[in-house]
């Protein structure tokens, strides 16, 4: 099951996951090991959930698995014997590689006001859960889900951190209460020794409660000057895991003191949710990056070159670069399309080389395109001069037509259609000066 568990080793609740097919156990956290009189993991493999938990040699009556579904928790009231204490009980289903499996939490509900305040709270965030998991995008889930867990929880701030390729620390995610300042734009790429003393907590399982900033002042001076800056003065952390590798943290800043340990509870068991929307979220960029993107040039095909033509803006200066891969056929005829592949990955690198910074476009087998919004005409010039020169320091040539435009009045279509032509141009002068064909027959 990989690492999802160790978000609720150390709650003070007790928690335990069985599979929904045969009630195996799976999981139990630390204390629900040490009520049941165990000591790891191991001592409860091949045992079932009713077996451990009710005494009970076939599934209990009480059992609720087919009222379970994901994304919902379940709630009900019992009075254990067993541990002599009323508790409220919350079940979810949890899908984890095609199988499903129930989770069940047991509270100690205590004394009535802390039930009724309980119960309201858990309301307000199970209500926040089932909207999130409504919005049509995981990243609209995600900030609906900070939104109600800042509220239910009174938070000032919650946000969620992800590491970067860099190895630092970017605030991808941000909700803030009325009248606080939101911090999401200064807090990106934050270097890595600023929550080095986390990371090294999350590697054993564990998560951040501070009370008081004051507390770490000496002990993590860094963190402190980062949290002081923000006007933080007590936090609950909690990391956020793939595959068992730690990706980034979540958290809430300044709750009220009482309810710190409940907060760091619920970021603990909703931190599941959190992780399968950071996931889905994931998956639907690799896609759309794989189908706006040309495999082997690793630049945009013609999907992705009409979502950047629609999203230009008509006031600001245009450039259209149009280029051919002159001798790609001959390439690819002669000297296999291993060759050919080269040649193509090679002039786009040119490319990349003087217009990067541009939308560089694949929009045929030998047809390349820059799309060059806001760039000045002296520019352009220069950075065609660059692209012969970088061509030529690699014996490739490209057919190359340009145009430019102060104010995009025209049509994008109809400026790349006028750049098309001037490459066709240009593509005729060269087979004409070295006496070449590369269709074999007369003209282009």
């Amino acid at each position: 099951m990989g690492k999802i568990w160790e978000f609720f080793d150390t709650m003070d609740e007790l928690v335990y996951v069985s599979d929904m097919d045969n009630h195996d156990l799976i999981y139990m956290n630390q204390k629900a090991l040490r009520t049941y009189g165990f000591h790891s993991l191991e001592e409860i493999v091949g045992k079932k959930c009713h077996e451990v938990i009710r005494h009970c040699s076939t599934p209990c009556s009480l059992c609720n698995n087919h009222e379970l579904k994901p994304g919902y928790f379940k709630e009900w009231r019992h009075d254990n014997p067993l541990l002599d204490q009323q508790v409220m009980f919350k079940d979810t289903m949890i899908q984890e590689d095609g199988k499903n499996y129930r989770m069940e939490i047991a509270i100690d509900l205590g004394r009535q006001e802390q039930r009724d305040s309980m119960v309201n709270l858990e309301a307000k965030i199970n209500e926040g859960l089932r909207v999130a998991l409504q919005q049509e995008t995981p990243s609209q889930t995600l900030e609906v889900l900070l939104e109600y867990m800042g509220i239910a929880l009174r938070g000032e701030r919650t946000y969620i951190f992800e590491r970067n390729e860099n190895g630092c620390d970017d605030n991808t995610y941000e909700w803030v209460a009325s009248g606080v300042t939101p911090e999401k734009d200064a807090l990106q790429n934050l270097p890595a020794e600023v929550c080095a003393n986390w990371y090294q907590n999350f590697q054993t399982g564990g998560h951040i409660v501070i009370k008081n900033l004051e507390d770490i002042r000496e002990s993590d001076p860094l963190q402190y000057e980062n949290l002081k800056r923000q006007n933080i003065r007590s936090l609950v952390v909690v990391p956020l895991y793939n595959e068992g590798e730690v990706i980034g943290f979540y958290g809430i800043d300044n709750p009220p003191e009482k309810s710190l340990d409940y907060a760091s509870d619920m970021l603990q068991i909703m931190a599941h949710f959190i992780i399968s929307s950071l996931k889905r979220r994931n998956l639907i960029r690799k896609f759309r990056e794989m189908s706006y993107r040309d495999q082997l040039t690793q630049i945009g095909n013609r999907y992705a070159m009409n979502e950047y033509i629609n999203n230009l803006q008509k006031e600001q200066s245009l450039g259209i670069v149009y280029c051919d891969v002159t001798g790609l056929k001959q390439t690819n005829d002669q000297k296999g399309h291993s060759a050919g592949d080269k040649l193509l990955v090679d002039s786009c690198e040119c490319l990349k080389k003087s217009f990067g910074e541009y939308g560089l476009f694949r929009i045929g087998g030998d047809e390349l395109l820059a799309i060059c919004a806001g760039i000045g005409e002296v520019t352009l010039r220069q950075g065609i001069e660059q692209l012969k020169k970088e061509l030529q320091d690699k014996s490739i040539y490209l057919a190359i037509g340009c145009i430019w435009e102060k104010e995009t009045s025209n049509s994008v279509e109809k400026l790349i259609t006028e750049a098309e032509k001037r490459m066709y141009k240009d593509k005729a002068a060269y087979y004409q000066k070295f006496g070449v064909d590369r269709r074999g027959i007369t003209g282009i």
